[in-house]
């Protein structure tokens, strides 16, 4: 990254940081600023997650590791990550129509974690996201190796989970991502 994007970015994190106080009650930016500016991977890895449309913000600290935890807060599934299927035997699956990618491999390409459902219901008490949209989320093997994958959304102001089959995609399905720093 250049430096020019690198204090672009910075500034992104720091004004969304400053507007969403109550996603991460009682953590300082200048902590977490001293921590990106010392991890150029980070960053762009932070990059991405905001390039593919993720708005990623601090939601919480690992008082084990010191670590920041950073997720993908944009209101909706993140635009540059829709249309795709949940890993890459669903994607080899389809013999036709095949999506761009799939969930597992752009996650493991950015250098994020999947959410898992736990994860994603404990962002949902950050603030209402996917109400028109859903995310994958991380699906247990068991369910996978029936060819099934898990994904989430918010409707009547609840969250559900809801099953599919691994290989479908929709242009309103992305997922949804977490980083540490």
């Amino acid at each position: 990254m250049q430096d020019t994007q690198i204090n672009e970015l910075i500034h992104v994190l720091k004004t969304r940081f400053e507007k969403n106080t109550r996603r991460h009650v009682g953590i300082d930016w200048a902590a977490v600023a001293a921590k990106l500016v010392v991890n150029v991977e980070k960053l762009s890895v932070l990059f991405e997650m905001e390039r593919t449309g993720g708005e990623p913000d601090v939601i919480g600290c690992d008082n084990a590791t010191g670590e920041f935890i950073f997720c993908d807060c944009s209101i909706e599934s993140p635009t540059g990550r829709r249309s795709i299927c949940y890993d890459r035997k669903a994607l080899e699956s389809r013999k036709q129509h095949k999506p761009d990618g799939s969930a597992v491999e752009m996650a493991e390409s950015m250098g994020i974690e999947l959410l898992s459902e736990q994860q994603y219901r404990e962002l949902q008490m950050l603030g209402e996201f996917d109400k028109k949209s859903s995310s994958w989320v991380k699906t247990p093997e068991s369910i996978r190796e029936l060819g099934g994958a898990l994904f989430c959304d918010r409707r009547y102001n609840q969250v559900f989970v809801y099953h599919n089959g691994a290989e479908s995609y929709y242009a309103v399905r992305g997922f949804r991502g977490l980083l540490r720093v």
